[in-house]
C-alpha cells in the first residue's frame, strides 16, 4: 500500500504548484508506491520522491521519468515543466537585478548574436590561439583570407581578436575596417576620405577608374608616417559584395583594387578578408582572386572542448559571476564539433544570464529559456507574440526585406535603408521592439537582422521565406527597379512595360501582397501602368488604321476587275498579317489568365495558334498544355524516363516518385522508395529494372524497381565523400559511372546486382563533377563540372579508363551532358547561360560545332531524344527550350516552354521525343508535349468544353467563330 506522503508547505510558489500537479498525477495512476515508480522509472526511490515534495523544481529528465512512470502525456508535462522554470528564473532574475542596482543588458557578459566587437576584446575567449595565427601569418603575407561557415565567429575573430591586435601596436601605421556593403567602392571610399583628407565622392570615381589608385592612396595617406608604418585595410562579411552589389563591374573594381593595393610593388598595405564559406567557389571566378587566395588561407572551424569552455566561462568571470558545472558540461557537449553554432551559443548564455540565480548562471536557467536553438527562437516568438496583428504583418514584411534569397548558396542578411520603409508609427515600433529584443541592429539610415543565426534557426521566418520564393524574388525585383527609377528622376525608360509590368500588376493585386508594397513601389507601378496604357491606345489607333486599310483593299478589288488577282493576293497578304497580329495580342493579353483561368488561357492558345502559328502562339500553347505530377517535398531536383517510355522517375527532398505511362490516359502514380534524404540524381538501367540514386548524403543506392508499387533496395555505394551529383548506367547496364562534389568520378562493376565492386576512380577534374554521360556503343565516357571542362574517356576497358581529350571554352560550370544516339554529338549545359553542340565522331580530337546562347540564366540541364534529333534544355530563368538537331552545326528552335514552378532543375525527353518532363523549384515534376498538333489534341481531350463566342470576340474581332475544340451548343 502506498506510504503517505509529508504534506506540502503551505504558500503558492510554482515550486509548490508543480510538486502538487505531480502528486495528482500519481494519485490519478492509482497511487503506485515511489518502489514501483522507481523501477519504471530507473530513477531511485528518494530521488521521485523530492520531485514531488515541492522543495524545489525537479530537473527536467527527473521529470519526464516520473510522468512515464505514472502514464502521463510528456508533451504537455515538458511544456508545464518550461512554464514553471522560467516564471522562477523570472522571478529569481528579478530579484538578482534589483539587489544588483538595477544593472541591464549592457553588463552582460556576452553579447547575444551580435558580433564581439574591438571594445569587447577583453571579454573575447576560445580564439587566442587562431588571432595570433591570423597576425602571425599577417606579418608575413599581405593578403590573407579568413573562411568560415556562417555563425563559425569570422566577425568576431576579426573585430575583437585581430584588430585590438593591430591597434595596440600603435606605430605600425592605421587599421580600417568595412563591410562591402551593395556599394564596396563607395563604402571603401567613405572609409579613407578623412585620413586621405578629401571627398568621399572623388575618391570613389578615382578607384572606379584606376583600382590601382587605392594602391596610390594607401601610400599617399602613409607619405607622413615612419618608413615601417603600413595600412591594414580589413573587410568583413566579404560575400557582400556577391549578394548585394548588383554591378559586375563595380564588383570586378573592388576585388582589382584590394589585390592590387596588397600586391603592387612598393605595398604598403595589407588586406584581409572575412567570407562565408560557401561563398568561396564565387571568389574562384576572379582570376586576381584565385592568385592571391592560393596560399593566404585561414580556415575557422568549430572550437575544441577547451576553447568552448572558455568562451562560457571567462566572460562570466570577468563580470563576477559564475557558472555553473553542470551547465557548462551541458553547452559543451551540445556544442561540440558543430559548425555556425556560436550565435546560438552566445545567444543562450544571454538569455540564461538574464535569468541568473544571484550571481550564478544555472543549468535550470539555461533550459528555462529554451536550450541552444530553443532560447533564439523563444526571443523571436516572444518579440513576434507581443505585436499587434497589424505590426505583426509589418514585421513579416520587413524581415522578408532584410533577407537576401541565396541562389546556389545559403539564404543572407541584407542592409536594407530605412527610406525604404513607410514612415509610420506602426513600423517605427515594430523596428524599436526588435532592437531591443537584439534580433536587429539600427544606425540612422540602415535596418539589419543582427546574424544570420536568426535565418536558420526561427521556424517562421523560414516558413516565410519557403512559402513562395518566386514571389518574394518578384518584389525583390520590383523594389530595385523603383529604386533606380526614382535615382534617374522618374525616367519614362525606366519604367516596366509588356510581360515584367504584367508579372509585377499580378504579384501586387494579389490579396496577401497588396499591403506588401512600399509607397515608393506603388507610385512606379502606377507610373509604369499609366505608360502601358498609352501605349496600347497608340496600337488601337494603328489597329483601327489596318481595318480601314482592308476595308478600302475590298473596295479596290470590286472595282478593279482587271486587277482581281493581285487585289485578292494582297488582302490575303493583309488577312495574314492581321491574323498575325491578333494572334500575338492574343498571346500577350491572355498571360494573366495562366495561373487564375487555365482551361481558357489553354483555349485561346489553341485559337491563336490556329489563325497563325506564330512563334508566340506556339510557344503560349505548349507551355498551356502541361500536366503536373504532384510530389513529396518543396522541389523536385532530379526527373528520368524508362528507357522504354513506359514510367518515369521524379526526386525531391527526400524520396524518389515512380509513375507509369500508360498508352492511353493520364499518368498513373506507382510508389516511392523510402525517406533517404534530399536527391541529387536519377537513372534508369537499360532494363528498367533497377534505379540508381545519387544523394546528397554522398550515397549512391540501387532499387529493384520490377515492382514500381513497392521498390526494393539492393545495394548503396559509399566511396563517394561529397554530393553525387550525377549517375549514369553504361548501355549494357554492367557499369555504373558516378560523378561527385569530391571532384571525382567512379565506375562501378554491376554485374552482381546485390554486391557492386569498384572498377576506378577518374580522377582528371579540379572542382566538382556534376555530369556524366556514355556514348551509345558504352567505348566512350563524358564528365563535366566546375573547373569549366568537359572530359573524354576511354571506358572500353573500365578498370583501366584513359582520358582521351578535354573540351575548353564554357566561361562557368558545366551542369549538364548527353550524347546522340549515334555517338557523333555531344551536347553540354553550362551555368554561362550556353548550350554548346560538339562533333565527337573522334573523341580524342573533338571540335566545337555550334552555340545556343538563348538563356537568360543558368542551363541546368539538357536531355535527347533517341533519336538525336531532338534538344531539351532548362534552366533558372524558368524555360525549357526545345531544339531540331537534325543539322547539329545549325540547330533551329521549334519550342519554349515556361514552366509554373519556376527555375528548373532538371529535364528529360521520351525515347521518342514527344514529350518532355521537368523538375522545378516547387513540388511538381510535369510533363508536356512537344509538339503544337500533340498539345491541341491533349487539351481538347483533357477540357472538352470551349471557348465561346463572346470570349472569342474579345480576342479575335472580325474572325469567324471556330474554336478549337468544336463550337459550343
Amino acid at each position: 500500500m502506498a506510504r503517505h506522503e509529508r504534506p506540502l508547505d503551505e504558500g503558492d510558489g510554482p515550486e509548490l504548484r508543480f510538486a502538487a500537479s505531480l502528486r495528482e498525477l500519481r494519485r490519478e495512476a492509482g497511487s503506485p508506491t515511489y518502489r514501483v515508480l522507481a523501477q519504471r522509472a530507473h530513477y531511485s526511490i528518494a530521488t521521485l520522491s523530492s520531485a514531488a515534495a515541492g522543495r524545489a523544481l525537479p530537473s527536467l529528465s527527473v521529470t519526464l521519468a516520473y510522468v512515464r512512470a505514472c502514464g502521463g502525456d510528456v508533451s504537455q508535462w515538458e511544456r508545464w515543466w518550461h512554464e514553471a522554470a522560467a516564471q522562477i528564473a523570472a522571478d529569481t532574475a528579478h530579484v538578482g537585478t534589483e539587489t544588483a542596482g538595477g544593472d541591464h543588458d549592457a553588463t552582460a557578459p556576452y553579447p547575444g548574436l551580435s558580433a564581439f566587437q574591438p571594445d569587447d576584446a577583453k571579454r573575447f575567449f576560445g580564439r587566442e590561439e587562431l588571432t595570433g595565427e591570423l597576425a602571425d601569418r599577417l606579418s608575413r603575407r599581405r593578403f590573407v583570407a579568413v573562411f568560415g561557415a556562417s555563425g563559425s565567429g569570422k566577425s568576431s575573430l576579426l573585430r575583437a581578436g585581430l584588430l585590438p591586435r593591430l591597434r595596440a601596436d600603435a606605430h605600425r601605421g592605421l587599421v580600417v575596417l568595412l563591410t562591402p556593403g551593395p556599394h564596396p567602392l563607395e563604402e571603401c571610399a567613405v572609409r579613407l576620405a578623412t585620413p586621405a583628407g578629401t571627398t568621399a565622392g572623388a575618391l570613389q570615381a578615382d578607384i572606379a577608374a584606376d583600382p590601382a589608385n587605392l594602391h596610390r592612396l594607401v601610400r599617399q595617406i602613409l607619405a607622413e608616417r615612419p618608413s615601417g608604418a603600413e595600412m591594414f585595410l580589413v573587410v568583413d562579411q566579404f560575400e557582400e559584395v556577391f549578394t548585394l552589389c548588383r554591378s559586375e563591374e563595380e564588383r570586378a573594381s573592388f576585388i582589382a583594387a584590394l589585390v592590387t593595393a596588397a600586391q603592387a610593388p612598393g605595398s604598403r598595405c595589407r588586406v584581409v578578408l572575412g567570407v562565408r564559406a560557401d561563398f568561396y567557389a564565387h571568389c574562384t571566378h576572379y582570376a586576381d582572386l584565385v592568385g592571391v587566395l592560393a596560399d593566404a588561407q585561414v580556415a575557422l572551424g568549430p572550437m575544441s572542448a577547451e576553447q568552448l569552455r572558455r568562451a562560457i566561462v571567462q566572460p562570466a568571470v570577468r563580470a563576477g559571476l559564475s557558472v555553473e558545472g553542470s551547465l557548462v558540461v551541458a553547452l559543451v557537449a551540445e556544442c561540440h564539433g558543430r559548425p555556425g553554432v556560436l550565435p546560438l551559443l552566445s545567444h543562450a548564455l544571454l538569455e540564461t544570464w538574464r535569468r541568473r540565480r544571484g550571481n550564478a548562471l544555472t543549468l535550470a536557467g539555461y533550459q528555462a529559456a529554451g536550450g541552444l536553438e530553443g532560447a533564439l527562437t523563444r526571443t523571436a516568438e516572444t518579440f513576434y507574440a507581443s505585436l499587434t496583428p497589424c505590426r505583426q504583418r509589418l514585421a513579416r514584411r520587413l524581415f522578408l526585406r532584410l533577407t537576401a534569397l541565396g541562389e546556389g548558396t545559403e539564404d543572407t542578411k541584407q542592409p536594407l535603408p530605412r527610406t525604404e520603409l513607410d514612415d509610420s508609427e506602426d513600423a517605427a515600433a515594430v523596428l524599436e521592439q526588435a532592437a531591443r529584443a537584439r534580433l536587429l541592429t539600427l544606425d540612422d539610415h540602415h535596418a539589419e537582422i543582427t546574424h544570420e543565426a536568426l535565418i536558420r534557426c526561427w521556424p517562421r521566418l523560414h516558413q516565410w521565406l519557403t512559402e513562395d520564393r518566386e514571389s518574394l524574388r518578384r518584389h525583390r525585383r520590383l523594389s530595385h527597379a523603383a529604386a533606380l527609377w526614382e535615382s534617374l528622376d522618374h525616367d519614362p525608360d525606366a519604367l516596366y512595360r509588356g510581360t515584367r509590368l504584367a508579372l509585377a500588376r499580378e504579384f501586387a493585386e494579389e490579396p496577401a501582397h497588396r499591403d506588401a508594397l512600399t509607397a515608393r513601389e506603388r507610385a512606379f507601378l502606377n507610373a509604369s501602368r499609366l505608360a502601358e496604357e498609352a501605349r496600347g491606345h497608340r496600337a488601337l489607333l494603328s489597329a483601327r488604321r489596318l481595318r480601314l486599310l482592308v476595308a478600302c483593299l475590298a473596295a479596290v478589288t470590286l472595282v478593279a476587275t482587271c486587277a482581281a488577282g493581285y487585289a485578292l493576293h494582297a488582302q490575303r497578304r493583309v488577312t495574314q498579317q492581321r491574323n498575325e497580329i491578333l494572334s500575338r495580342t492574343a498571346v500577350t493579353e491572355a498571360r494573366t489568365l495562366r495561373n487564375t483561368q487555365p482551361a481558357l488561357y489553354a483555349q485561346l492558345m489553341m485559337a491563336a495558334y490556329q489563325l497563325s502559328p506564330t512563334t508566340e502562339a506556339r510557344d503560349g500553347l505548349l507551355s498551356a498544355a502541361g500536366t503536373s505530377l504532384p510530389g513529396r517535398g518543396r522541389l523536385v531536383s532530379a526527373v528520368a524516363f524508362d528507357p522504354a517510355g513506359r514510367a518515369l522517375a521524379a526526386g525531391g527532398e527526400d524520396s524518389v516518385q515512380l509513375w507509369d505511362l500508360p498508352a492511353a490516359g493520364p499518368p498513373v502514380k506507382a510508389g516511392a522508395t523510402p525517406r533517404t534524404g534530399p536527391v541529387a540524381s536519377v537513372a534508369f538501367a537499360p532494363d528498367g529494372r533497377t534505379l540508381a540514386v545519387g544523394g546528397m548524403d554522398h550515397r549512391t543506392r540501387l532499387w529493384d524497381i520490377s515492382d514500381r508499387r513497392h521498390p526494393v533496395l539492393t545495394a548503396t555505394l559509399t566511396a563517394h565523400t561529397d554530393v553525387v551529383f550525377d549517375v549514369a548506367f553504361s548501355p549494357d547496364g554492367r557499369t555504373l559511372a558516378t560523378g561527385s562534389y569530391d571532384h571525382t568520378v567512379r565506375l562501378w562493376d554491376l554485374t552482381a546486382s546485390t554486391s557492386p565492386t569498384a572498377l576506378a576512380v577518374l580522377r582528371g577534374h579540379r572542382l566538382n563533377v556534376k555530369a556524366v554521360a556514355f556514348s551509345r556503343d558504352g567505348r566512350t565516357l563524358a564528365t563535366a563540372g566546375d573547373d569549366r571542362t568537359v572530359r573524354l574517356w576511354d571506358v572500353e576497358r573500365p578498370r583501366r579508363p584513359v582520358r582521351l581529350s578535354v573540351l575548353t571554352g564554357h566561361h562557368d560550370f558545366v551542369t549538364s551532358l548527353a550524347f546522340s544516339a549515334d555517338g557523333r554529338t555531344l551536347v553540354s549545359g553550362s551555368d554561362d547561360r550556353t548550350i554548346r553542340i560538339w562533333d565527337t565522331h573522334r573523341p580524342d580530337h573533338p571540335t566545337a560545332r555550334s552555340i545556343l546562347a538563348d538563356h537568360a540564366a543558368v542551363v541546368i540541364s539538357v536531355a535527347l531524344s533517341r533519336d538525336g534529333r531532338r534538344l531539351a534544355s532548362g534552366g533558372y530563368d524558368g524555360t525549357s527550350r526545345l531544339w531540331d538537331l537534325t543539322d547539329p552545326g545549325h540547330p533551329q528552335p521549334i519550342g519554349v516552354i515556361t514552366d509554373a514552378g519556376g527555375a528548373l532543375n532538371a529535364v528529360a525527353l521520351s525515347p521518342d521525343g514527344q514529350t518532355l518532363l521537368t523538375g522545378s523549384s516547387d513540388p511538381f515534376a510535369r510533363l508536356w508535349p512537344t509538339d503544337p498538333h500533340g498539345a491541341i489534341a491533349q487539351a481538347c481531350t483533357r477540357n472538352p468544353a470551349t471557348i465561346t463566342r463572346a470570349q472569342w470576340d474579345r480576342y479575335f474581332p472580325d474572325v469567324r467563330y471556330n474554336p478549337p475544340c468544336g463550337a459550343r451548343s
